[in-house]
């Protein structure tokens, strides 16, 4: 009977037991848990997003105390984007209701390249998503116990691998952790806007006291530039970011499933343009500072709740502890959708495939891997800070927008269903604006970093394309023409030797079931001696099989072995070469006592033509 292995134990205790393929209907989620896994990106940017445009005109414009005045238009805008882009994607769920969003309407109505330039816009900003999310949470809580600061790099790399973990174990599993923080989120974020209104325009609550470095910039004289209005309307139309994730999975809910993504994506809309509204009205009158070099360690949302609350009490802590847990759990939106984006990708042969497979608890193990180490690499890159990786944001973002409504009026127009005019009319308005948002965003922050994105999508698009050559070629390779049969070839068997032992002896059994045409035993040796030693071991048994050694002066292994197979091939021209390999398995604690030549020698023949490799493995207990 077969034992677990300590490495599959290891991994049971972290991943969990595996799930049934026929259990995959139990796995999908409700509208309520599907809110957090899907909008905790979208509404997690309500921590930021207000933080985002007052930084461009604080620290960047200097236009000191006039940049609230021009927080309530830009947050009216943004509120507009989003109403259109959700009507959007509101449709998008009912037309493509097996998941793939942009990438999928994208691909099927306005071609490969829009469809591939979609997808690598997505990628990317999922990868964004965990890296912004993560450097976000991770401020909040430095805001709280600034004597964190020194280690925000390692909180970071800490919670990417916590959310990873979470995720192995399968996308329910993990929907549950995460659902209380984002509820307990939005809870105590309307109670901050609510209180805060109240104390403003009813009990009169002064703006924040600012000193230092925090009262120079308020005090700076400038005046709103048409580039700083939008550089900054552009920072805060990241609060969009993450409204496509509903889309993307809709096959992850339970049934009827368009119906039910559909109502979280109201649901969403409501939260997210409410709260990101409501924030910035108060912000106007309370006037928090922030600055783009971190001088300032408080978030905006920190200085807020300590003006609102009146001091670092009980309810700022909840509100500080709540924003640092949705922000963190906000990559959980990624974490469900980029796996499953991959795996659309890859089964139209445009990435590897073993990005389609799903895994023991039937999620896309290799996707949530990758997504992990990319972003790992990211926060490192980038120190950890959120407005570093800002500019990087926005750009995939409204390159999926736009192509998906593209999509879509491309898709109404062929189709031609009821009302397809007003739906044409409605994704038209939505593709030009979101077209008109990318533009900005890549023209005032390409020197920021908006350039990344700007070169790595078209890098993408080419190693898309390099993959699906690949596939395609392979496939043609191996696509049998009509009355093909198989060549029958002449069969030679090698049994690789080292020493006459239980392991060459089965495998010479084994050899000798397999009725070859020619039966060889190969061994490298080192001197004349041993070659007197292993024929003397060889006739003591009666392997009555040919024995051939090969005096290797310089004691490499591989190549002779490869040249002398090359040899026995060159006698026959329709030669297939099995190469028979004894090999001792022992358990995962002493393996590494034992020289690894047969996978060194394995590796050397997988790319030879014509040649079978078997290993005879030799367990020992």
């Amino acid at each position: 009977m077969a034992t677990k292995s300590g490495s599959s134990g290891l991994k049971r205790f972290f991943i969990g037991n595996p799930i049934a393929t026929s259990e995959d209907h139990h796995q999908r989620i409700s509208k309520k848990v599907a809110l957090p896994v899907f909008a905790s990106d979208a509404i997690s940017s309500t921590a930021y997003a207000t933080e985002e445009i007052l930084i461009v005109f604080l620290s960047l414009a200097g236009v000191g105390a006039v940049a609230y005045s021009q927080l309530v238009p830009i947050s009216l805008i943004v509120v507009a984007l989003l109403i259109i882009v959700v009507t959007s994607y509101r449709q998008t769920i009912f037309a493509y209701p097996s998941g793939g969003g942009s990438y999928v309407v994208s691909k099927e109505n306005l071609g490969e390249y829009p469809g591939l330039v979609a997808g690598a816009s997505l990628l990317i900003d999922y990868v964004l998503t965990v890296c912004v999310s993560v450097a976000g949470g991770t401020a909040a809580i430095i805001s709280a116990f600034n004597g964190l600061a020194p280690y925000r790099v390692q909180i970071c790399v800490g919670f990417v691998l916590i959310m990873m973990l979470a995720n192995l174990r399968g996308l329910k599993e993990s929907a549950m952790l995460f659902a209380p923080p984002t509820y307990i989120y939005v809870a105590s974020l309307i109670t901050l806007i609510v209180v805060g209104l109240y104390r403003v325009f009813v009990q009169g609550l002064p703006p924040i006291e600012h000193t230092g470095e925090a009262k120079h910039l308020l005090e700076m004289q400038g005046s709103v530039t048409l580039f700083y209005f939008l550089k900054a309307f552009s920072s805060g139309a990241v609060a969009l970011t993450g409204v496509e994730a509903v889309s993307n999975g809709v096959p992850a809910f339970k049934k009827p499933e368009s119906k039910n993504a559909s109502i979280t994506l109201i649901w969403m809309a409501v939260i997210l343009g409410g709260c990101f509204f409501g924030l910035s009205v108060l912000a106007q009158h309370l006037e928090p500072v922030k600055d783009h070099e971190g001088i300032i360690a408080n978030t905006v949302l920190a200085q807020l709740a300590e003006q609102v609350y009146g001091g670092r009490n009980i309810f700022f802590f909840i509100t500080q502890f709540a924003t640092f847990a949705i922000l963190i759990l906000a990559a959980n939106t990624a974490y469900a959708d980029f796996p499953r984006l991959m795996s659309i990708i890859a089964k139209d042969n445009y990435l590897p495939r073993q990005f389609m497979n799903r895994g023991d608890r039937l999620v896309f193990s290799n996707g949530v891997i990758f997504l992990s180490a990319a972003s790992i690499g990211l926060l490192v890159a980038f120190g950890g800070l959120i407005n570093a990786l800002i500019p990087l944001y926005a750009v995939g973002v409204f390159t999926g927008f736009t192509l998906s409504q593209s999509g879509m009026c491309v898709h109404h127009f062929k189709h031609r269903e009821g009302s397809w005019r007003a739906h044409i009319a409605i994704n038209g308005v939505g593709a030009v604006t979101t077209m008109f948002v990318a533009g900005i965003v890549v023209t005032v922050k390409f020197v920021d970093g908006a350039w990344i994105p700007a070169v790595l999508i078209p890098t993408m698009m080419i190693g898309f394309k390099g993959v699906h050559r690949h596939y395609t070629r392979v496939r043609g390779f191996l696509a049998p023409t009509e009355g093909y049969k198989a060549p029958f070839r002449t069969h030679t068997v090698v049994v690789l030797v080292g020493s006459v032992n239980q392991g060459v002896l089965q495998a010479v059994r084994y050899a000798q079931s397999l009725r070859p045409d020619r039966l060889v035993a190969l061994s490298v040796i080192e001197s004349p001696e041993d070659r007197k030693r292993l024929t003397d071991e060889w006739d003591k048994y009666g392997l009555n099989i040919e024995l051939d050694t090969i005096v290797s002066e310089y004691r490499d292994l591989t190549e002779p072995i490869l040249n002398r197979i090359n040899e026995i091939d060159d006698l026959d021209n329709d030669d297939l070469i099995t190469v028979i390999i004894p090999e001792f398995v022992t358990s995962i604690r002493s393996q590494w006592l034992h020289n690894q030549s047969a996978l060194a020698i394995k590796a050397r023949l997988l790319f030879r033509p014509n040649t079978v490799v078997t290993s005879v493995p030799i367990v020992i207990p």
